[in-house]
């Protein structure tokens, strides 16, 4: 009998990931926050940690909105300059303001970009040095965290131009990256890996999060095409296995009948007998799911046909008497209680 990871067709899981945005309840007294524009269901309860933070020096007050065009309107950013610098002197209130946090762990450019100020959030991107850009609330996003989920490209491109860390991971051990890769955020995807050196990015592509999930997992996942597009480019290793149950994108894009997602990366090399733990190829899944078209793909870009899993199953054994896949499969393959019918004797 077929394993469950070859045979059965069962729905994958829930790839939505928490925003966590919890500050749109309680940062405003004075005003009632935008709604956000992606989609930020999943539970929102903090998440502690006995670790100590990047934020550990920062005071915990509450800020509003008014404070910080106060703030910025206060200072003056000269321009033309390869690093901007600040050519006002703050007072000791505006120093307070750069240096508190709300109860949820936001700083000012935190909540700067959750209220999708562009205009305020680029001028605080000038005025932070980079360790502050890389501060993480208590559910862990970054200000690139933020402004991904928002899908806020040119404040994306600020923070990245900085040199704000694409490395750091939410609570669920989501990257930026990964963001980008799950809700389709193509342009900010673009910014974060267009001009980031190899060396940078390769460490990123290959960072799992707590489901196991690399980027380019996430991307196929979610059928977007144009991300994974970016990611093959860009060196992702394409037979990364996810950590739960060893898939590669390929498998993803098999059982989700993905056939665009599975010639991109048969064209870009991905291995076509890439084996999960429990020994199923992509072949081994489109046949359990008796699906004939991406069957066939693979077969035209080389799979072996005899290969086993850990059941002793090849993909035909799969096949149960669908004539469509049994097409696929040359006559010397069939095989009898084990036995090939090649040399048999009738």
């Amino acid at each position: 009998m077929a394993t469950d990871g070859c045979r059965k067709d069962d729905s994958l899981e829930d790839n939505r990931a928490d925003s966590g945005i919890d500050s749109f309840r309680s940062i405003l007294k004075s005003e009632e926050p935008h709604e956000p524009s992606g989609d930020f269901s999943g539970p929102r309860d903090k998440f502690s940690t006995g670790e100590e933070r990047l934020d550990s020096a920062y005071a915990s007050s509450s800020i509003t909105v008014e404070s910080l065009s106060d703030f910025v309107e206060d200072c003056t950013l000269s321009s033309g300059q390869e690093e901007q610098e600040r050519v006002c002197e703050l007072s000791a209130q505006e120093d307070n303001l750069l240096t508190t946090i709300t109860d949820d762990g936001d700083t000012i450019l935190h909540l700067a970009i959750i209220h999708e100020d562009e205009f305020i959030a680029q001028q605080l991107i000038q005025i932070f040095p980079k360790e502050v850009l890389d501060i993480q609330n208590n559910l862990y996003q970054s200000p690139l965290h933020l402004a991904t989920y928002l899908n806020l490209t040119d404040v994306v491109k600020g923070l990245v131009d900085k040199g704000a860390s694409l490395g750091l991971q939410d609570r669920d051990g989501n990257t930026a990256l990964h963001v980008a890769c799950q809700h389709g955020q193509t342009e900010c995807a673009t910014e974060m890996i267009r001009e980031t050196s190899a060396s940078e990015l390769v460490p990123v592509l290959e960072t799992q999060n707590w489901r196991g999930l690399t980027c380019l997992h996430l991307a196929a996942l979610n059928k977007q095409h144009h991300i994974l597009k970016l990611l093959t480019k860009k060196g992702a290793d394409l037979n990364i296995q996810e950590g739960t149950s060893g898939k590669t994108a390929l498998h993803f894009a098999v059982e989700l009948r993905d056939i665009a997602s599975a010639k991109l990366l048969l064209s870009r090399g991905a291995n076509v007998d890439a084996a999960m733990f429990n020994g199923c190829t992509p072949l081994h899944l489109a046949v359990g799911r008796q699906d004939a078209a991406i069957a066939n793909l693979l077969c035209q870009s080389g799979a072996d046909t005899m290969l086993r899993n850990m059941e002793d199953e090849t993909a035909l054994d799969l096949a149960d008497g669908n004539d469509d896949i049994l097409a696929l499969f040359p006559f010397d393959d069939i095989q009898i209680s084990g036995r090939s019918l090649v040399g048999m004797n009738f």
